[in-house]
């Protein structure tokens, strides 16, 4: 197989919820709230599509421990600011060409009723 002939494989985790300190609110600060996460990651390469090994692509139950890992260890009061520190720390951690990672807030705290409220983020890594 030629070098780049898999890049078109695109990994995605949808729906990863976590209970997070983020936002600019004392109460979301020390009370928390639900989050929920989703990412969209090209591997560098991934030969998985040959051989069938999860050592030969980006092993998303690892990706998965590290992201709910992550967003809960250090609180942001920006959501622009949790996904770029999310995006980069993915870049840095795994084989990942590039990534998009989006957060939303289901109940953010403003008077309106909404489904969510978001914040998308992509980084590509300079090969």
């Amino acid at each position: 197989m030629l070098e780049g002939e898999n890049g078109e494989v695109i990994i995605r985790l949808e729906g990863v919820i976590a209970h997070t300190n983020h936002g600019v609110t004392e109460a979301e600060q020390q009370l928390g709230q639900r989050m929920i996460f989703d990412l969209e990651m090209e591997p560098i390469a991934c030969g998985a599509t040959e051989s069938d090994d999860v050592n030969d692509t980006v092993d998303y139950g690892e990706v998965t421990a590290w992201l709910v890992e992550s967003a809960m260890d250090t609180s942001y009061r920006t959501l622009e600011r949790l996904v770029t520190v999310l995006a980069e720390g993915l870049l840095a951690r795994f084989s990942l060409r590039s990534v998009r990672v989006r957060a939303t807030k289901p109940e953010p705290p403003v008077p309106v009723t909404m489904d969510g409220a978001s914040v998308e983020v992509f980084r590509r890594r300079e090969l």
